[in-house]
Formats: C-alpha cells, structure tokens, sequence
C-alpha cells in the first residue's frame, strides 16, 4: 500500500527562513568573538595602543590604584551623560575596595587589571612581574570577575617579555594612545584641550581616578559633551577592540 506524506508549506517556508537566519547569527557571533583577538596572540604579542581609524569609536580609561574619593564623583559624570568607560585597577586596591569595584560594574563600566601591586615594573625583573600579573589575576577571581582579561601595566612600561607573560595568561595588553597627565593636575583646561586637540578615531584616552586626581571630575565636564558633539562614539575597550581588523605596530 502506497504511503502519502503530506507536507505542511507554512511549516516549511517558516523552516527555510529560520535556516539561513540561524546560520547568519552564528556566523555573526562567529565573527565578533574571533575579532575580539585580532591584535595580539601568543606568538605575536602586542599591545593595544588604538582602536580602528575607520570607526568613529573613541575609549575612555581610567587607572585606580589608590584612594577612594574620586571614584564615585567620577562615576556621577559619566552617569549624566550615560557614557560607558573602562578601569583599570590593581588587585591589591580591588580586594580592599570590593564595594566600589562592584559599583564600576553595576553602572555597566568595565574593568581591566592594573598588576596587583602599583610598582614600576621597569625596576622588576620578569620572574617578579609574572608573579605579579599571576596575584592579579588570581585576586580578581576570588572576587568573581573570573572573566577579566584586559590588562595594562603599572606607568605603561612594556617590552616583549611582559607582552608574552600576559598574553600566556590569556590576557590582553592595553595601552593607550592620548594622555593628559591628569594625575600632574595641570589645569582643568589644559587637561581638557589635550584630549579634544588630539582625539580621533579609535583613540584610547587614559584618565586616573586615584585620590592624586584634582581636576579630573571637572575636566570631564567639559570634555564629555565636546566628544559627543565631535560625533564620537564612547565605548568600552572591548567594544573598541571588535572594531579593530588592522595589526597594531610593533613596540619601539
């Protein structure tokens, strides 16, 4: 006796739309966790001092090391203009602090490691800076940030050994490219002004939000709505690093 299949077409248009649909989204999601890397691997570690000319994105950062007086009147300036940034801070300061970090994470900032402990590393040897970058990372699991992998060195030092050490670590060095030395408390203006005068595409600012900070709320005032008018978009770091397809250049 012959069998009769009767096929549903509603079913089956609704199959063949939700087919390359699904294929897409994975390709997607595909795309963007792969291009989160880009810039640095184990066999070539670099550092990330820009993001993408191309993209009109620009990254605020800020490093924390010490003091909790600035953190809060500086998460208050980004509120009101709902700007996302990025901090960095050392781990001793995160187990100290565990309550403000968790404030950075509630109001949607993202956090990067600053070492554990704020000493220059051009005065370590490697053994010592690895051990470093291990206490870090080991601080802020205990913490339940597990997923951190962002890192930048104390005072910016850098050579290869420290971009291999991170990277083996499975973590990801981020420079920058503009810095007002905020933490000298120039001046508001003249903090501002460096900002505006060389921002650009894929710029990486960075700022302090330490107790040695002055001037730095202020500044912010003023140069938050300045970089909104210049039509730039305020992302974290890792927002700015999907955006980057181009290799960075090698470490002078």
């Amino acid at each position: 006796m012959r069998k009769l299949y009767i096929l549903d077409i509603k079913k089956q248009k609704k199959f063949i739309i939700i087919i390359p649909v699904a294929l897409f989204v994975a390709f997607y999601l595909y795309l963007q966790s792969t291009s989160l890397f880009t810039f640095s691997s184990q066999e070539d570690p670099a550092a990330l001092h820009n993001g993408n000319k191309k993209h009109s994105s620009i990254a605020i950062t800020f490093n924390i090391s010490h003091g909790t007086e600035k953190v809060e009147p500086i998460l208050a300036q980004l509120a009101k203009l709902n700007t996302k940034a990025t901090f960095f801070v050392s781990g001793e300061w995160a187990e100290r602090h565990p309550d403000l970090l968790e404030k950075i994470v509630e109001e949607k900032h993202e956090i990067g490691m600053l070492g554990y402990q704020y000493s220059p590393y051009q005065t370590e040897d490697i053994q010592k800076i690895k051990n470093d970058i291990t206490k870090a990372k080991t601080a802020f699991e205990k913490l339940g940030y597990k997923d951190t992998y962002l890192y930048r060195t104390p005072n910016g030092y850098l050579n290869e050994e420290i971009l291999k050490a991170a990277e083996l670590q499975g973590l990801k060095t981020i420079h920058w490219s503009i810095n007002p030395n905020d933490w000298k408390n120039p001046g508001t203006d003249k903090i501002t002004d460096h900002v505006l005068s060389n921002i650009r595409n894929g710029s990486i600012v960075l700022l302090h939000a330490s107790d040695s900070v002055k001037q730095t709320e202020k500044a912010l005032q003023k140069m938050l709505p300045e970089i909104q008018l210049k039509k730039f978009s305020l992302v974290t770091i890792s927002e700015l690093i999907t955006n980057v397809d181009i290799k960075q250049q090698e470490l002078k």
